[in-house]
């Protein structure tokens, strides 16, 4: 870091420097991984992490709570501890350093929405590598960089290899952590970035507790537009409140909408640019509604670039998903993995799965752990609601055998998800454990039928899994 010292760090967290004001000259990182001169950030710290940290020459620890004797430790170590009531500020802050330090020339876009924001992501990141830019995005299959509760984003950019000419972002559209909402988390990450471009995919309910409305949610992800100065913003004319977002983009900044009647649109011969085809049908890997809302938002943004429509059709036909995204694990039976965890993506993904089916389809959900009764409720109304005309084979699990704690499912989580699929009149199995399960599906289906896996943390295992059961 360049002159930057820890009573800087205090004032830009809002928080309290306790211990001397010294020069950091590292950068922004975490506990396991801190270096000379680095400023450590960690939700919490304990007294032994702040002797870890001063053992490996960190410049300070930024924290939101200090337990046990941390501060006691601190000051006999004479080590420098900040406290700050929100660690997203530091977080931020640090993102802002990170890309002003080294990368300060580079193209900047965030993509942020409920749905889609990680394959669309990933794929613009695909189609600017295609185009031959030296690209970094913080997307991966869990979308665990995505927001700013630690100081990943910082460390990676400070830590790639190479001259970073695009940065292509996922960012949460909403957070919390420890029962606090993260207020304006979105605009706060978005205006640390400060992107020449703004993509939003789509507005439903995801974070129960978080948010509690399709408004509360729709005003979280139009705060990237707050104090936007960039160049575009890219928006899904297909969802509504996406739609009425055009109304707060500023008016030097350009509007690109992508869906059906604008210039990029899906027909059935494939993906149109003005009314001309420009990926036909068969070069889309994918042809899933999701899939093909994300695609029109990746190519929109990319002809708003001025990128060579071949290199983008290119790109995206050779494009690989990230994991876990439509993802397909074995093919007799077909068995598809999706990470699909809240009512819309789960809606999606099993109508994409069972249009293409034959003979009885089947299910393997895995109850969302430790998200709450809400959630799960919607998510259980979504399965039912997507099945209940088809011939299907519903099994449940909550994955006991591979979840940890935070993912835990919970009585009360499982019992509201039964009592919906009871009340919707739908049959199902359920077993505790993830490879119980993934047997029962395994021993159900026949070799042209199709299963069908859906789940965040509880069903990420599932291929791992699945390799252990063809072993046995």
């Amino acid at each position: 870091m360049k002159e930057l010292t820890t009573a800087d760090l205090a004032k830009k967290c809002q928080g309290e420097l306790i211990g001397n004001n010294r020069i950091t000259s590292g950068i922004f990182n975490i506990l396991k991984d801190a270096g000379k001169g680095d400023a450590v950030v960690r939700h919490w710290i304990d007294e032994t992490g702040v002797e870890i940290a001063s053992r490996k020459g960190a410049s300070c620890v930024i924290t939101q709570d200090a337990r046990g004797k941390a501060i006691e430790i601190a000051k006999k170590l004479d080590f420098p501890i900040i406290l700050t009531g929100k660690i997203e500020l530091i977080n931020a802050f640090a993102i802002s350093w990170a890309l002003n330090t080294y990368t300060p020339d580079s193209l900047r876009i965030v993509v942020t929405g409920t749905n889609g924001k990680s394959t669309t992501t990933h794929m613009i990141h695909t189609i600017l590598t295609e185009a031959g830019y030296t690209a970094h995005t913080n997307t991966d299959s869990e979308s665990e960089f995505n927001t700013l509760i630690d100081p990943m984003v910082a460390k990676q950019i400070a830590e790639f290899e190479g001259n970073i000419e695009a940065v292509v972002l996922e960012v949460s559209e909403v957070q919390g952590w420890d029962d606090r909402t993260m207020a304006d988390h979105a605009h706060l990450m978005t205006r640390a970035v400060q992107p020449q471009v703004v993509v939003l995919t789509n507005v439903a309910m995801d974070h129960i507790g978080l948010v509690n409305s399709l408004e509360e949610a729709s005003k979280e992800i139009s705060g990237t537009l707050n104090g936007f100065k960039g160049d575009y913003v890219v928006l899904n004319h297909d969802d509504p409140l996406i739609r009425d977002m055009q109304s707060m983009v500023p008016p030097d900044s350009e509007v690109i909408f992508y869906g059906s009647g604008t210039n990029v649109e899906f027909r059935n011969e494939g993906i149109v640019h003005e009314g001309k085809l420009l990926i036909p049908l068969e070069d889309l890997p994918f042809k899933s509604p999701h899939f093909i809302q994300n695609t029109l938002a990746a190519v929109s943004t990319a002809l708003a670039l001025k990128i060579n429509p071949e290199i983008i059709r290119s790109a995206v036909k050779s494009y690989q998903p990230l994991k876990r995204r439509f993802a397909v694990l074995g093919t007799e039976p077909l068995i598809i993995d999706d990470f699909a965890h809240n009512p819309e993506g789960i809606k999606a993904t099993i109508k994409s799965a069972a249009d293409s089916a034959s003979g009885k389809f089947h299910l393997v959900c895995a109850i969302r752990g430790s998200r709450g009764n809400s959630l799960n409720k919607l998510n259980a109304q979504a399965v039912a609601d997507s099945i209940k005309k088809i011939n299907y084979n519903l099994i449940l699990t909550s994955s006991q055998d591979v979840v940890d704690d935070a993912n835990w499912v919970k009585p009360s989580e499982k019992k509201v998800f039964i009592e919906v699929l009871q009340k919707e009149e739908i049959n199902y199995t359920y077993y505790e454990t993830l490879v119980d399960a993934l047997k029962k599906a395994l021993k159900s289906a026949h070799k042209n039928e199709t299963i069908l896996l859906i789940g965040a943390q509880g069903m990420d295992p599932a291929s791992d899994v699945l390799k252990n059961i063809a072993s046995e």
